[in-house]
């Protein structure tokens, strides 16, 4: 499947260029011819005619299979080619999305884009490709090919963090006393959940600070560190116990002192929860514990 994979992204090349010396009128004009030939090349590659597709090259055009390192050369040989992949190709369909197109001189052209095999089950094979095509009589013709299979997607740990996604977004816990703001978004890739918080009292910021919320693999569990503007900082271990999240908080205050607590934070619903702070000990000294307090989602502000 794959060299027939390389081989289908190789034509599809053929059909992009315009010349470097022409009017931007011009250029435009031959750009759409050239986007409606590949309307017609996926067409007639769905339809399995092999002649049509081969004479879409250049007649010394050369393709290299990256599979087996073998090459193809002139369009005899790139017919016989596609007269094999077309007896063993079965349901599968081709898609091609040209992405760009770079002109070298009036008669060469670079052009990029991703070409896709879609099977009736399974996963479509993907591949980008480049391909150099020169300008013949007034017709385009596909002359050289490289391609390449797409990058692999970065590495995530979504699914490890995903059962805390109902907490993206801005929340807010206040009394009389005090507003505490917090405001959750994913990082880049999902590997980590930021959130950002800030206790506002009267109308100053009294304190801020940012938690970042990510997969330890080697301990293989969620963990958590914290940090606040009055240079006291900590991490947090969290286990599940069905809608609660139990988070063993351990830190340093500004002045060195050594901090531990149960933090419990408790899903309701999607628009809100419940935190609280039991078993806390400053250096030895233990604490009362902090009572359950409701936090809820902000809502989403009126621009009417």
């Amino acid at each position: 499947m794959k060299s027939r994979l390389h081989i289908c992204i190789a034509i599809v090349c053929c059909l992009g260029s315009v010349s470097v010396s022409i009017s931007r009128a011009g250029q435009a004009e031959e750009e759409a011819a050239i986007r409606k030939n590949a309307e017609a090349y996926v067409a007639a590659y769905n339809q399995h005619d092999a002649k049509a597709l081969a004479a879409l090259w250049s007649p010394e055009a050369v393709y290299m299979d990256p599979s087996t390192g073998e090459s193809v050369v002139g369009r005899d040989e790139i017919e016989k080619v596609f007269t094999e992949v077309f007896g063993n190709l079965g349901e599968a369909k081709l898609e091609v999305e040209v992405k760009s197109v770079e002109f070298v001189s009036p008669n060469v052209a670079i052009e990029t884009g991703t070409a896709r095999i879609i099977e009736p089950k399974g996963e479509p094979e993907e591949t980008q490709y480049t391909a150099v095509n020169v300008k013949r009589d007034g017709q385009w013709f596909v002359d050289r090919i490289s391609e390449e299979e797409p990058p692999a997607p970065p590495p995530s740990n979504y699914e490890r963090l995903k059962d805390l996604e109902w907490m993206i977004g801005s929340w807010i816990d206040e009394d009389e006393e005090a507003t505490v703001q917090t405001d959750c978004e994913w990082a880049k890739n999902r590997n980590f959940i930021t959130r950002s918080f800030a206790v506002v009292v009267g109308d100053h910021v009294d304190m801020a600070g940012m938690q970042i919320i990510g997969w330890d693999p080697v301990a293989e569990q969620i963990r958590s560190w914290v940090f606040d503007s009055n240079g006291g900082f900590g991490e947090g271990k969290w286990t599940r116990k069905d809608d609660r999240w139990l988070i063993q908080q351990t830190g340093t205050l500004p002045d060195g002192s050594k901090t531990s607590a149960v933090n419990i934070l408790t899903y309701i619903d999607d628009n809100s929860c419940t935190w609280q702070s039991i078993n806390r000990v400053v250096d030895g000294d233990v604490l009362p514990n902090v009572d359950e307090v409701m936090i809820v989602r902000k809502p989403a502000e009126s621009f009417e």
